[in-house]
């Protein structure tokens, strides 16, 4: 019943909703089953709207976004999913060194807005292949750069349905983590504060990093990107290169030959096959290193 009034509210604010969506169409991982509910907000308006009413019943709900950092039950999601694409991702320029950008803007796509605007700082994020919500939920970084150096101020919504605007220092960004991991709060928009740059010289520095990541990540196959967080004084890609897992896998799972860093999705790998193929990663260096890695991936269960 709650979702056949979740679903009304969606229609009648004029939000996309569709029912047993798979969740493969929706992650860089290309896995995951359908999800019980998908709603598309056109506004941050609605977005309120959904999250308040989603608070007030105790729905269970998952923000999604590039879905470029999680890896989904192979049985889908028993609730409902919040997409937020480009009806949620305008980006502007509010005075001469500032860019405010919707959450469901494309990383990439605020970079390239910054190299119009002439202005730097976000070079570091070209590639990233998330949305500026999950840029700033994980504190996203790339070459010595991480969102927390160029974000001032972030606008959520809680549950309850009031909207909140916070400043950098009340953001608790930390290695691939924010204050948004534990107040289930969703970013609506944020403001990057950036300086004044050459827009020659602003394009070469984002062709160099694409070019990096082009050369070094197996971006031909489908991945959550880094699957691991980087071990204090050490990096995860070659600690399991070093315990000879380069090329390992676990049915269509396999450790990137390219970057032992990375887990792909080689040949249709379920849920399952990743998650195994990741416990053994775990195991193997830990045995053989003296490592414990912390598995960077968000993992998210058909139920709670």
């Amino acid at each position: 019943m709650q979702f056949n009034q979740l679903t009304e509210l969606a229609e009648k604010l004029g939000c996309t909703v569709m029912k047993d969506e798979p969740l493969s169409k929706h992650t860089s991982f290309r896995i995951g089953g359908p999800c019980r509910l998908m709603i598309i907000p056109n506004s941050a308006e609605s977005l309120v709207e959904i999250e308040k009413f989603i608070g007030s019943n105790g729905i269970r709900s998952l923000i999604l976004g590039k879905g470029s950092n999680m890896l989904c039950a192979d049985e889908g999601y028993d609730g409902a999913v919040i997409l937020l694409d480009r009806n949620l991702g305008s980006i502007e320029r509010i005075d001469d060194v500032t860019i405010r950008a919707e959450a469901g803007a494309p990383l990439i796509m605020l970079c390239t807005k910054a190299l119009e605007y002439g202005l730097t700082g976000l070079e570091f994020a070209y590639g990233i292949p998330g949305t500026v919500g999950g840029g700033i939920f994980m504190n996203a970084g790339a070459y010595n750069g991480e969102i927390k150096d160029v974000v001032t101020k972030v606008t959520a919504v809680d549950k309850n349905g009031e909207v909140h605007t916070y400043s950098a220092d009340a953001l608790d960004l930390r290695y691939r983590s924010s204050r948004f991991e534990k107040t289930g709060e969703v970013i609506l928009s944020a403001e990057f504060t950036l300086k004044k740059g050459d827009k020659t010289e602003i394009a070469a520095e984002m062709n160099r990093l694409i070019g990096l990541r082009r050369s070094r990540q197996p971006l031909e196959y489908p991945s959550a990107g880094s699957t691991f967080k980087r071990p204090t004084g050490q990096f995860a890609g070659k600690l399991i290169q070093d315990s000879g897992l380069r090329g390992y896998s676990v049915g269509g799972a396999q450790v990137s030959e390219k970057h032992c860093g990375f887990v792909i999705n080689r040949d249709g790998a379920t849920c399952e096959d990743v998650k195994t193929l990741i416990h053994d990663i775990q195991e193997t260096v830990r045995a053989k290193m003296g490592f414990d890695l912390e598995c960077e991936v968000r993992m998210i269960p058909y139920k709670e």
